[in-house]
């Protein structure tokens, strides 16, 4: 009698775990649910879920008014802000 409650017990145990996991990782468990739901779909196609942009437009940076009292210093800071651009093409 003593290893049929001791069984009981731990398999409570197990099934209390699980619903403690389920409920602590609800929204990344969701996303990877969905995630293999979508990989095992043979009508799903990646390339129709476009979230982004694939070109998403620049963010000008250099939005800030460059106020030096040197013109050339303010010219070479200008400059190295978009040459890091150029650098990465």
């Amino acid at each position: 009698m003593g290893a049929i409650t001791a069984s009981v017990i731990a398999i409570v145990g197990v099934v209390l775990g699980w619903i403690a996991i389920e409920i602590a990782c609800k929204p990344c468990l969701e996303q990877g649910r969905q995630a293999i739901d979508r990989s095992l779909n043979p009508d799903y196609d990646p390339d129709d879920d476009v979230s982004a942009p694939l070109n998403p437009p620049a963010v000008n940076t250099t939005a800030v008014v460059l106020e030096a009292e040197d013109p050339k210093s303010a010219a070479a800071i200008a400059a190295s802000s978009h040459s890091d651009a150029i650098k990465a093409v």
